[in-house]
């Protein structure tokens, strides 16, 4: 539906904010609350971005929600300055500035520590307020005297002095803050936010450059607190010192997830809740101090039985009208893909699609030299060499306990060896991260299914398309993500290649095993890989599933240099031209098929004397 009506929301948002003022007050809403509740859900935009996109939890919003505050408030109070508007624009700048500085600091822990560094961030900034910087931001006074804006037309002059005058200029400025937002997860940047979320191993591994993308997160969720936080000022008359505090990030918390994280529309409709329980709380049933305590039984309950939300628990129940108003899909017959034929096989199923031509086969695309990996006094793997011609297609074989793991994990640089050199394309990639050498052309798909698990089949791909049309980083913020060329064709290609286009748009939750497997071959070969490795793809499948992914790996493997590693031998032998056999992280012998089959040290030591 969005995408037949683009501009809908933006619509409803217009209807939603010019109604308010007409229907809120009969429901007891005064326009002080309406008011504050428009700039606690701007202000949860950007955190709705940085948490419910993009995965980050923050407690330190109040620290640039401040920031933004202070510093507009200082020019307008302090330094006279005339201009309400680029007061509140160059305190977003002060805020964003601050984030990104401290997104540099913060963003180098993940979970846990992320949060308990951005509470101190809070707490830090608390402090600096109340005492270093109290000549400038008043201490514990505050800034009063902010003013209201008001606009000169010549022939008329807008004031928005209070009470439903300032509610239209801060319903203007949070419309602009939610088109932005939409346009922002709208965009390739928004579905790879969405896509850290889900799996920031595999949207690494696939090339992207997460660090940036967060960073980026954390900056636009900066601009947005530093903008509120100068609206409170505006809406006030003064800049209050509780802006820093620690509870204005708590309640900005509690606030997005009554609303619905990841729903943009979550942290306004969380705000009205909160707001109107409040005020409904103290000034009609006179609740005193316990309000709070009323207040988060109410918070407890809506989190329990509304899991994603107000916001979301609607959006899930429209998702499950739509679906029982549609006729039942009737089932397919249950026939596993044909990769030798029809239109899908011989249309996609050579290298001229995903890949890079017929290759020269004398060439040499990738060779490691004495590649050696070492934990403390355990040897993982020992001067090892290997070199892999262009559109050769290599089975790596051994034992549990072998290496090929952490030979795999050396080759795609997610470890970096001891000593020991890899050069691919003549390049000299040691110490590379998996990104670069992804965006180089190597990548790999991985033994346990590593897929982005809440998004569709079709936004699997596109996350790993968008990182070979964009490259690893790219600001391209209000872009829509459509509108990025050839994106559309990489994506139809890898889909019919991995045979998914049947279920392009379901949810990956709700595949086969096999068709996972499928899937997570198909992110690797959605970023055009030069060489391709993958790890155990026949892991855990049943025989039948292991007939299909032989044909797949067949139909793929045509025209393009891969690398496969598997415990079954027979799939190996029937796919690979060489073999490379390891053992005890070294490399026992090399050569064909034949070869491996009629070699008397790998009958003996991995195959139990015989092979047939």
């Amino acid at each position: 539906m969005l995408k037949q009506r683009p501009y809908l929301i933006e619509v409803l948002t217009v209807i939603g904010l010019v109604a308010a003022p007409f229907v809120l007050p009969h429901l007891d809403f005064s326009p002080n609350t309406v008011n504050r509740i428009l700039v606690w859900g701007l202000f949860g935009i950007g955190f709705d971005i940085l948490f419910g996109f993009t995965g980050l939890l923050s407690f330190g919003q109040s620290a640039f929600f401040g920031t933004g505050g202070f510093v507009a408030a200082y020019l307008l109070t302090q330094v006279g300055f005339p201009h309400v508007v680029t007061a509140l624009f160059i305190g977003m700048i002060a805020a964003a500035v601050v984030g990104y500085l401290i997104g540099l600091i913060a963003l180098q822990r993940t979970g846990i520590y992320f949060a308990m560094i951005t509470v101190a961030i809070s707490e830090v900034f608390f402090f600096v307020e109340f005492n270093p910087l109290s000549a400038y931001t008043g201490g514990e006074n505050g800034l009063p005297g902010v003013p209201t804006p008001s606009f000169d037309l010549g022939f008329m002059t807008l004031d928005f002095s209070g009470g439903w005058k300032l509610y239209w200029f801060l319903a203007f400025w949070y419309f602009v803050g939610i088109v932005l937002a939409l346009r922002i997860v709208r965009s390739p940047v928004g579905a790879i936010l969405s896509a850290i979320r889900e799996n920031p191993l595999r949207a690494a591994a696939v090339g992207h450059n997460i660090h940036s993308y967060k960073l980026t997160a954390f900056v636009i969720a900066a601009a947005y607190a530093g903008f509120a936080g100068g609206l409170l000022g505006v809406l006030q008359a003064f800049m209050p010192p509780d802006a820093f505090m620690f509870e204005t990030s708590g309640q900005l918390v509690m606030q997005t997830a009554i609303g619905g994280t990841g729903t943009l529309f979550g942290p306004l409709v969380g705000a009205a809740v909160w707001l109107f329980l409040s005020d409904f709380f103290q000034t009609t049933l006179h609740l005193g101090a316990s309000w709070k305590l009323v207040l988060g039984v109410v918070f407890v309950l809506l989190v329990f039985f509304l899991r994603r939300g107000i916001v979301g628990g609607l959006v899930d129940l429209a998702a499950w009208l739509r679906q029982r108003g549609k006729p039942s899909e009737p089932t397919e017959p249950d026939v596993a893909p044909d990769y030798d034929a029809g239109p899908e096989a011989s249309s996609y199923g050579t290298p001229s699609a995903l890949g890079s031509g017929v290759p020269d086969k004398s060439d040499v695309i990738l060779r490691a030299t004495g590649l050696t990996k070492r934990y403390g006094g355990l040897v993982a793997n020992d001067n090892i060499d290997f070199a892999v011609k262009r559109g050769e297609l290599r089975g790596v074989i051994g034992p549990n306990g072998a290496g090929k793991s952490t030979f795999f994990k050396m080759l795609t640089c997610e470890i970096h060896p001891t000593t020991g050199t890899i050069l691919f394309e003549d390049q000299d990639i040691t110490g590379f991260n998996v990104t670069r050498v992804c965006q180089l052309g190597l990548t790999k798909s991985y033994q346990v299914n590593q897929l982005f698990t809440r998004l569709t089949v079709r936004e699997n791909i596109v996350i790993a398309a968008l990182a070979q049309k964009r490259g690893s980083f790219k600001l391209d913020l209000l872009r829509d993500v459509s509108k990025v060329e050839g994106l559309d064709k990489r994506v139809a290609e890898t889909l019919a290649l991995v045979h998914l286009t049947k279920r392009a748009d379901h949810p990956v939750s709700d595949l086969a095993y096999g068709e996972k497997r499928r899937l997570e071959i198909g992110l690797a070969l959605a970023t055009s890989p030069s060489l391709l490795l993958l790890d155990e793809p026949l892991a855990g499948m049943s025989p039948r599933e292991r007939v299909e992914t032989v044909k797949l790996l067949k139909a793929i493997g045509r025209g393009r240099t891969m690398i496969v590693i598997d415990h079954d031998m027979d799939a190996i032998f029937e796919l690979a031209e060489k073999i490379t056999v390891l053992r005890e992280g070294s490399v026992l012998v090399e050569g064909t098929p034949e070869e491996i089959k009629a070699n008397a040290a790998v009958q003996e030591a991995y195959l139990g004397g015989v092979i047939e």
